[in-house]
């Protein structure tokens, strides 16, 4: 009995050992420099949305990052039945070249997936926007030189004036209609931050009529400082019943989004469209852009004005006026200056320039 018990010690004591040198050399793996490239660049790890370990492992491996994936799983294995989970998260990374396979579970769990800066601008019509994200390769952030090229379709329908410009992040993995879909949330989300908080007794009454006015603001001037003063001058008209008289919605109605790329004609600005303010009374049939977070602003927050016209003054900017006199003082200021600039061999701008 006594041998017995003996043998069995001694059988326990060979697991045990065999068991320790199987720990120090699995973690003596997990632990070691991994695979260099030839140019000591790092390498470019993908990890799907909802990847598990195995394929996580046999991403690495495929780029080179790991030697073995079966050496991989089974470090983590052991790891989580010691009470060490790492959740590794979907994304873009970069891993450096040599990376043991604890570094590189610590950045796939603790770091930051590499990002692309997506920048739409103010003004922009819903084609000009999808042949921005359809087109244009955005850079990555963080000073990395990589660089991507949104995939897939837009989709079908898009309503104009329902995207909220500005500076979205995406990653790898994001499409164009990702992107539009955020776009679309941002906008809703700022318009039900804004609406109740919106100044009393304005003249447009619903979300949609607050856009349509926000994009004839957006495009009539570039100019941030102007646009509550702008957006009070056409609340005014509206008051008033006079017409808004805005020449982008003519544009629009003849391009239907897309740049016309020439001056209108004078037939043109008496030719009735759904969008011509020129000829119809009160508010285009739908937004002409899609306006920025400051024009919507501006539109339920305007300036206390009393100004019904404007006019450029030459430099980029406009002056307001609440009388026809004073309106046509500032169109004579506005023909001197640009007379006397033309004499000088200077370039005079109509408006601030649209983006």
């Amino acid at each position: 009995m006594g041998k017995l018990v003996g043998f069995l010690f001694l059988l326990v004591v060979l697991a045990a050992g065999a068991a320790g040198a199987g720990w120090f050399w699995l973690n003596n793996v997990y632990t070691a420099a991994g695979p260099t490239t030839e140019d000591g660049a790092a390498r470019a790890v993908v990890v799907e949305r909802g990847a598990a370990t195995q394929a996580i492992a046999a991403t690495l491996k495929e780029a080179g990052a790991i030697a073995d994936a079966d050496q991989f799983r089974l470090a983590l294995r052991v790891r989580e039945l010691l009470g060490d989970k790492p959740v590794m998260k979907a994304g873009e990374y970069e891993i450096a070249s040599g990376a043991s396979m604890e570094a590189i579970v610590k950045e796939l769990s603790t770091g930051s997936p590499l990002q692309y800066a997506v920048i739409v601008p103010e003004g922009l019509s819903v084609v000009q926007i999808m042949d921005l994200l359809g087109e244009r390769e955005w850079k990555a952030t963080g000073g990395s030189p990589k660089t991507y090229k949104l995939p897939g379709e837009a989709p079908a329908e898009i309503a104009e004036g329902s995207l909220l410009p500005g500076d979205y992040a995406v990653s790898r993995g994001d499409t164009v209609a990702s992107v539009v879909t955020r776009m679309q949330d941002a906008q809703k989300a700022l318009l039900d931050e804004i609406w109740d908080k919106r100044k009393e007794g304005l003249p447009v009454k619903t979300r949609e009529e607050a856009l349509i006015l926000a994009s004839v603001v957006e495009k009539e001037t570039g100019n941030p400082d102007e646009q509550t003063t702008v957006a009070g001058l056409y609340l005014n008209r509206l008051r008033t019943g006079m017409q808004l008289q805005a020449d982008a919605t003519i544009v629009y109605g003849l391009g239907k989004g897309k740049p016309l790329g020439r001056s209108i004609t004078k037939a043109e600005i008496n030719a009735t469209t759904p969008w011509n303010t020129y000829t119809i009374p009160g508010l285009p049939k739908t937004p002409i852009c899609n306006p920025g977070a400051g024009a919507i602003r501006a539109v339920l927050n305007p300036a206390e004005t009393d100004a019904i016209y404007m006019m450029a003054d030459g430099t980029g900017g406009h002056q307001f006026a609440a009388t026809y006199a004073q309106h046509q003082k500032n169109v004579d200021a506005y023909w001197k200056l640009r007379k006397a600039n033309e004499a000088a061999g200077v370039n005079t701008p109509a408006v601030k320039p649209q983006r």
